[in-house]
């Protein structure tokens, strides 16, 4: 039909409402987002700040929220934001300020103690995992390969878990916020970690992320569909062979043990106030049968030896409810120069000899690091005005009845390879003195009462998490909840029946596997990737000249 006199330059075309134009309306709102998203992905303050944000998220799956399923998704949106870097850079660039947003969000409540220090702190850590985002792009970047897809399934992990290993060392803050920590109320994953420690817990929460991002990354999801589900498979394969064959701890009857929390203190003569507390809480334990009362770190102010009449009073205690008592001395001592934080047992006779003084201290809590360039910490923020001195070796203890308890101060029970050591030195109970006093209404009580759990179960021994001001908790020798914890708000005692076991489990036996086997990833990706380099810069071989033909015959035989 002509319009205006049969102008054929302007025709009328009726609305189509066809099936055909109906599908293509989605298409096109698809292709719209993918312009805006794309857009706003090209400022590269956008990016940054939402590389930040991404990498936060996994923050969620430790307590206090403790949404440990999150885990297993956390991750996605920074590996896929990472993937659609437009250079092996910016991807790195996403995966430092990713790591920096992590690390300020396990470790916020350090904020009002190190104030604009943490950010510096979290900035230095967060180059850790530059290398990492570089090789998500490298192996998930474009539309990768079904093999670039296989192989991130174990790159990445591994990778990971190189990040963890460095940033455990305690110069740089220790192992707090280890991925798989966040997996310490599940009981597969509590499994696994008796297998490989927190360790393979990590390496396989990373693997099903990166399954989880191949798989809805619009382009790569059908070239990567079948490695990223095999991976998925093989992480569920192995959740349940360790399920099914992996040693567990034998049972071997019980010990009574006591937690005695006296709550916050704060003010001039707080230490005394605090003794006095823990006398009187631990005097109302009299005749209820326990084995050992343990009060929580620095519960003593004052060097024993340079206080009789304090050693004296826990004594008398001990002798009134006829247990030994396990206490924290945060003092500088008689007999040998500077400040240790020290466990020791004292029982009906007095002081038994048995002391540990504290071998890993908190970086800037206990002591500075390099004092000399970064004192100045000092004047911003709540740093350690005196360094603590360390301990020269871990101490298994005797306490009556031929038990054998293995102490550990504050952080150190962070750390796998220490709790690791005591139980192959004969430690049948774990025991870990706190005190997180300063950081009371944050995630902190509770994310260090939950890594009792995941020590518990890698060792195969019972832990027990005592606190001046809770998170006071008990776990048994799976990892399993022993009893109510105490909270923060609680200044009193419990007891706690203590499941004791024998047997080994296989990360006491064998260590840290999977960190050697995540480097012996890197270092095949790295011998691989030579090879390929090798093979595409070397010159390609000359061919030799074709023979010349004459007008009349063939090279072979000429003029025929």
């Amino acid at each position: 039909m002509d319009v205006l006199g049969g102008n054929r330059r302007h025709r009328w075309v009726p609305f189509r409402t066809d099936a055909g134009a109906r599908r293509r309306g989605p298409a096109l709102d698809k292709r719209r987002w993918r312009a805006a998203h794309t857009a706003a992905l090209a400022s590269p303050w956008r990016r940054g700040i939402l590389a930040a944000l991404c990498g936060a998220l996994p923050a969620l799956a430790f307590p206090a929220p403790s949404w440990w399923w999150f885990a297993y998704v956390a991750l996605v949106p920074w590996l896929l934001l990472t993937r659609s870097a437009p250079t092996g850079r910016r991807a790195a660039l996403d995966g430092w300020l990713g790591g920096l947003g992590f690390m300020v969000a396990v470790h916020h409540w350090l904020l009002p103690s190190l104030h604009v220090f943490t950010l510096v702190i979290a900035a230095l850590l967060g180059l850790l995992w530059a290398p990492w985002g570089w090789l998500v792009r490298h192996l998930l970047g474009g539309t990768p390969s079904p093999g670039r897809a296989g192989a991130a399934l174990l790159v990445l992990p591994s990778g990971w878990l190189m990040v963890e290993l460095v940033r455990s060392w305690e110069g740089l803050g220790g192992p707090w916020g280890l991925l798989g920590s966040s997996q310490w109320q599940v009981e597969p994953a509590l499994r696994l970690a008796s297998v490989g420690g927190v360790w393979l817990v990590s390496a396989l929460v990373v693997a099903v992320n990166t399954g989880v991002a191949a798989l809805v990354a619009d382009r790569a999801a059908r070239a990567a569909r079948v490695p990223a589900l095999a991976g998925l498979l093989a992480v569920a394969a192995a959740t349940s062979a360790a399920w099914t064959w992996s040693p567990r701890p034998d049972p071997a009857g019980h010990v009574r043990v006591a937690v005695v929390q006296p709550g916050v203190m704060n003010g001039l003569g707080a230490a005394d106030q605090r003794f006095a507390r823990e006398e009187q809480l631990t005097r109302s334990l009299a005749g209820h049968d326990l084995d050992l009362v343990v009060w929580g770190e620095s519960s003593v102010a004052h060097d024993l030896a340079d206080r009789p009449d304090l050693a004296e009073r826990i004594t008398a205690l001990s002798r009134r409810i006829d247990a030994d008592i396990l206490v924290n001395v945060d003092a500088r001592r008689s007999d040998r120069p500077g400040i240790f934080k020290s466990t020791v047992l004292v029982g009906p006779e007095g002081p038994t000899g048995d002391r540990y003084d504290k071998m890993r201290l908190v970086p800037f809590g206990e002591y500075v690091p390099a004092r000399s360039l970064l004192g100045w910490a000092t004047s911003v923020g709540k740093a350690a005005g005196e360094d603590r001195r360390r301990g020269e070796r871990p101490v298994v203890m005797d306490v009556g009845q031929g038990l054998r308890v293995g102490p550990l101060v504050c952080f150190e029970s962070a750390f796998p390879d220490m709790s690791r050591h005591l139980t192959r030195e004969g430690a049948q109970v774990l025991l870990a003195q706190s005190a997180t006093s300063s950081f009371q209404r944050s995630w902190a009580p509770e994310q260090h009462a939950s890594l009792a759990a995941v020590r518990a179960a890698e060792t195969g021994r019972p832990m027990v998490h005592a606190t001046l001001t809770g998170v006071s908790a008990v776990y048994g020798p799976s990892g399993e909840r022993v009893g109510k914890p105490l909270g923060t708000s609680a200044s009193t005692t419990a007891e706690y029946e203590v499941p004791l076991a024998t047997g080994t489990t296989l990360y006491v036996r064998f260590g840290d596997w999977p960190v050697h086997a995540a480097l012996g990833v890197l270092a095949l990706l790295c011998l691989a990737e030579g090879a390929r380099a090798y093979r595409f810069r070397r010159p390609a071989p000359e061919q030799p000249a074709p023979p010349a033909r004459t007008a009349h015959g063939s090279p072979a035989h000429p003029g025929h």
